[in-house]
């Protein structure tokens, strides 16, 4: 006898590709797919678990940084974007020359000499879209609509002012916050799959049908619009999973699996929740490494680090709630950027990460937004300003953080674009 679950599985197929479906005692997990008859990116694609450039038909790994250019006094907090002045030939020029490839940019505004040095410096982008993740119910009928208007601007700037051609990826949504979605799933207990014009997913919960909805509505979007798309994901954080462990924020059957386009796409701090209590790695027998060689275990499709990092803020502030998030030296940053390499390059099932971004280019003043002023000064006591590999000067220049940016030219620079981690 089939299940309901596995009769919708039958009735949406062709597809694509999918995570997983059915085994042999009819137990259904987890499955994601993109219509046979959805049309594939044009300069950007996925084949064989592998993101690559449908000309040269290799398999691309990308060496990225988180970028998020503000500067002491500005704010995205009412929508401003970066200004458009000449610090991203600076940027730009020191990211290629620690052998940068890829950006994943955070503001949805970019301005147009940032892509003016996007195009002399010959890197790729990927482009955060920001959904609030606060909410009480990610599946409202008004947060969807009023989120789905962020992410149309976002895809229209990119046509408009940004880089189609060098555009890798969209990232819909970034770290739902737990709380919400525990709240979500409790509502809508019933909502377990989702068939839309591109995206089709069942046996999820309603979190991931709501991300899958807005997935789906701004690819068909961007087909219809424009004649022709990019690659789509969700990313996520170790907290709500997708992993099972002791020590998420989510109870059990709440766990957050972003495979919801082409790709996964998930940040992984070495300090995280998931990530310290997972087995020992095959290899170097940390925590990380083992963390992502499950998460390699679970999908056949291409997997990107989004975040990884340290914050180098004068103290940790909450030791006992939050321990790792702060007061790290800036030496030690080094030292985990060397461990983070070597965990994800001698990982069994390696071949399926796609890219890594460490986080982030510089500090930023402006986090957490607690007021208006908060960008005017570097708060000792909040780890979200402190992520950067560059301090800001005076001047606005950027200063190294002792050996950080020479420990990852050297990691990015002895390594090739094509294929795994070598």
């Amino acid at each position: 006898m089939k299940t309901p679950a596995l009769l919708f599985i039958l009735t949406v197929l062709p597809i694509q590709s999918m995570l997983s479906i059915v085994n042999a005692t009819n137990v259904v997990k987890k499955t994601s797919a993109i219509r046979d008859t959805t049309a594939s990116p044009s300069h950007f694609v996925v084949r064989d678990g592998k993101i690559m450039n449908p000309v040269e038909k290799k398999g691309l790994f990308f060496k990225g940084i988180g970028y998020s250019p503000y500067l002491p006094g500005e704010n995205p907090l009412k929508g401003a974007g970066p200004g458009n002045d000449e610090r991203y030939k600076e940027h730009l020029t020191v990211m290629g020359s620690m052998g940068v490839n890829y950006l994943h940019v955070f503001p949805m505004n970019m301005p147009g000499k940032f892509f003016t040095q996007l195009d002399i410096a010959d890197m790729t982008y990927g482009q955060d879209i920001w959904v609030d993740g606060y909410v009480p119910d990610f599946l409202d009928e008004d947060y969807q609509e009023l989120m789905w208007g962020v992410i149309k601007k976002a895809i229209d700037h990119t046509y408009r002012v940004g880089r189609p051609d060098r555009l890798v990826l969209f990232s819909v949504g970034d770290e739902l916050q737990a709380k919400s979605v525990i709240s979500t799933n409790n509502l809508h207990p019933k909502v377990k799959n989702f068939s839309g014009k591109h995206i089709v997913v069942t046996n999820r919960t309603p979190t991931e049908i709501a991300l899958a909805k807005l997935i789906d509505k701004a690819m068909d979007y961007e087909l219809t619009q424009y004649g022709r798309r990019h690659l789509y994901c969700h990313t996520s954080w170790t907290h709500i999973g997708p992993l099972k462990r002791t020590d998420l924020d989510v109870p059990e059957g709440n766990e957050l699996l972003p495979d919801l386009g082409d790709l996964i796409c998930l940040n992984v701090y070495t300090y995280a929740r998931g990530v310290v209590t997972s087995s020992p790695g095959s290899v170097t027998g940390s925590t990380y490494q083992g963390y992502l060689e499950e998460l390699a275990s679970i999908t056949d499709k291409p997997i990107f680090i989004t975040q990884a990092g340290l914050s180098t803020s004068p103290f940790e502030p909450k030791p006992k709630e939050a321990p790792g998030f702060g007061g790290h030296k800036e030496e030690d940053v080094s030292t985990a950027f060397k461990a983070i390499w070597k965990d994800l390059k001698t990982a069994k099932g390696k071949e399926k990460f796609c890219g890594i971004s460490f986080f982030e280019l510089h500090d930023e003043w402006w986090k957490s937004g607690e007021d208006p002023t908060d960008s005017s000064r570097h708060e000792r006591e909040d780890p979200e300003e402190w992520f950067g590999l560059f301090r800001v000067g005076p001047e606005h220049q950027l200063i190294p953080k002792k050996n950080i940016p020479d420990t990852l030219r050297t990691l990015y620079k002895n390594t090739s674009t094509s294929g795994s981690v070598e």
